[in-house]
């Protein structure tokens, strides 16, 4: 009897075993509610089972069976659809799932780094009508975590979810990829789906395949080493262990937070002794210190009228070089950890107080140029009045020390991004790639061309899609401008970026003239989100009436001491922006020594001179890292892009 309800027990357990392992029918993380799902060609929907297990997959009226292979992969195929929603999808195997509130319509992966990835919510101050009026369902988001993986390709998202655009989710959204989706819903009236997969300061070859890297001996080679995980963790703990002992050396060192003694950030503290300096501003430049690394010491007393106080306050610092801590009357108000980030920091109701009110800012430099950003804001704002924080602060040293150690920034070494955030999305159908990226590549343009005509190539064979558009922005305007021509590997970068239209399918935003001289991250994300979308009607949507581009050039060709400069999408004419002169042109002979040249529109060509160089042999426009002043245009405002004549 007890043999025989033993033998029933190790039955019921070995059956329960096969239930729970049958039922381990799983999704990808991206095939989820409120997906939006490619329209007018095959979608692939896949996930994982047992072995051997049957799937079955019922949508819009139909079923499409699958069974699991040995991998524990199974994957079905819908065919095209029309755009519309919201749908449900059902999943059976030995359990069910379903996925609710699906569109269909089209689908954008938005690739690169920072300035693809800069959010809604950092342009709320630009934006305020825009965010307020974000309600619209049918344009929906989803942001891929940070992930990297050098084993190979992961095969599913760490994280994430689609969500739809209203005035709170919207500031999630990638604002260059947002403002182009809206567009792009507003004119064909169908859902548009943002898969948001960029990472900060990324290079392009974080984000090619293994195969693709094999035409880059020296990014293979970086790939293959970070396969050893004992020896990225290793580096981790060493390099991780030289910055946590920079900082904890830097806070010992530093005599604002001398122990026993008043803290500077104490608003009743002794400041009398400071020296000055001028907001905003570097210390490398004015003061006695130099290009000094360690903490520094910025202090302002602000008389605050009674009618700003009670109430919550804006603390703006522009952005800061590079990493602070700031207290108003003693009280910590923000700190941010790096440079780039605007220093916004809301302020609570009853820190203000009437009369005298003490802003001290902690401001460490890590390495290089410390201090605060010339033209930015630099305000105390609150219950509608501004009070100016320009002009003389007082600073001193709190502590002196070597630059912050280096480490490795693993995801951003060859092949790392494609395999965590790139090859989970790759079965997903889309309709194309916007791609924002190119400025961490400029220390080194030489191999950029080759980079993005591989990342090309090498997404449209793993997406199956060979004729994939790909669209993407031209680097912007950045830096102090010069005024005379010169060198510029960013002029080089968005040359390289212009050629790169030779590649079939592609279309290119040129924003040189939206950048900000002080900021690699400019606020207006509308401007390339609308020139990526009329780049978009013309390669993806098949417009050929569409003016998707200002002038291109074509060539060349020299007479005496003029060279007339032919252009491809002149559209309904050329023109100088403003009026005026042509500006921005530039030649040299055979020395290679470059001048600013005269230049003339003669219908829809260039004619370039200078009087100075009887043989021109080569001419460049706009080459330069901030291409102030440069003016050619077609008449429906799109700018000229950057070119060199040369080869």
């Amino acid at each position: 009897m007890m043999k025989n309800k033993l033998l029933g027990f190790i039955m019921l357990v070995a059956v329960t075993a096969v239930h729970e392992a049958a039922a381990t029918v799983r999704l990808p993380r991206l095939v989820s509610n409120g997906m939006v799902l490619q329209r007018d060609q095959p979608v692939r929907i896949w996930g994982w089972a047992s072995p051997g297990e049957a799937v079955s997959v019922a949508f819009l009226g139909k079923t499409y069976q699958a069974i699991t292979g040995t991998d524990g992969q199974w994957r079905v195929t819908l065919p095209a659809m029309k755009a519309g929603g919201p749908y449900e999808m059902s999943l059976k195997a030995s359990n069910e799932l379903k996925v609710k509130d699906i569109l269909v319509g089209d689908v954008w992966l938005c690739s690169g780094q920072s300035n693809m990835e800069t959010p809604m919510s950092r342009l709320r101050d630009k934006y305020p009508d825009v965010i307020a009026q974000a309600a619209n369902p049918r344009i929906r988001q989803y942001e891929v975590p940070l992930t990297y993986s050098f084993q190979g390709p992961r095969a599913d998202l760490t994280g994430g979810k689609w969500i739809a655009a209203d005035p709170q989710t919207v500031l999630q959204f990638s604002g260059v990829a947002y403002f182009f989706a809206k567009e792009i819903n507003a004119k064909y009236q169908v859902p548009v789906g943002i898969i948001k997969d960029a990472v900060g300061g990324s290079p392009a070859q974080a984000w090619l395949s293994a195969e693709a890297l094999k035409q880059f001996p020296t990014y293979e080679q970086q790939a293959a080493k970070y396969k050893d995980s004992t020896l990225v963790a290793a580096i981790r703990q060493r390099e991780g262990a030289a910055v946590a002992d920079w900082y904890r050396s830097l806070y010992q060192a530093d005599l604002g937070e001398a122990r026993g003694q008043q803290k500077w950030s104490a608003p009743s503290y002794d400041a009398s002794s400071w020296a000055v300096m001028n907001v905003p501003g570097y210390w490398a430049e004015q003061t006695p210190l130099g290009p000094v690394n360690g903490v520094l010491w910025f202090r302002k007393e602000v008389d605050v009228p009674a009618t700003m106080t009670g109430q919550p306050a804006r603390l703006e610092l522009g952005t800061l070089v590079d990493a602070d801590s700031t207290y108003i009357n003693g009280q910590l108000v923000g700190t941010t950890s790096y440079q780039y980030p605007p220093r916004k920091y809301e302020v609570k109701a009853g820190v203000l107080k009437p009369g005298k009110n003490v802003v001290v800012v902690r401001l460490i430099s890590n390495g290089g140029r410390g201090g605060f950003t010339k033209d930015k804001n630099y305000q105390l704002t609150a219950g509608g009045q501004t009070l100016d924080l320009r002009g003389p602060w007082q600073y001193r040293l709190g502590a002196t020390m070597l630059p912050t150690p280096g480490t490795t920034t693993f995801h951003y070494q060859p092949g790392g991004l494609y395999n965590g955030m790139i090859a989970p999305v790759l079965p997903y159908a889309i309709k194309g790639v916007l791609w924002y990226q190119g400025e961490s590549n400029t220390a080194n343009p030489a191999d950029y061309l080759a980079l993005m005509t591989s990342l090309i190539a090498d997404w449209r064979k793993q997406l199956r899609q060979p004729n994939l558009s790909f669209l993407y922005v031209q680097l912007a305007n950045f830096m102090a401008v010069k005024s005379e021509p010169s060198k510029s590997s960013w002029a080089a970068v968005r040359d390289i970026q212009r050629r790169t239209l030779a590649v079939p399918h592609t279309g290119m935003a040129v924003i040189t003239d939206v950048g900000e001289w002080n900021d690699i991250h400019p606020l207006d994300k509308q401007t390339p989100g609308h020139r990526l979308a009329l780049a978009a009607q013309k390669v993806a949507y098949g417009d050929a009436k569409v003016v998707a581009s200002g002038p291109l050039y074509q060539g060349m060709q020299g007479a005496g001491n003029k060279v007339t400069l032919k252009f491809s999408d002149t559209g309904s004419g050329l023109l100088a922006k403003g009026g005026g002169a042509l500006k921005g042109f530039a030649v040299a002979g055979p020395d290679k020594k470059f001048v600013w040249a005269q230049a003339r529109i003669e219908g829809n060509k260039v004619v370039v001179w200078n009087d100075q160089v009887p043989n021109p042999t080569v001419v460049r426009y706009a080459w330069a890292d901030n291409p102030e002043g440069a003016n050619l245009y077609n008449k429906e405002g799109l700018p000229a892009s950057v070119f060199t004549t040369e080869r």
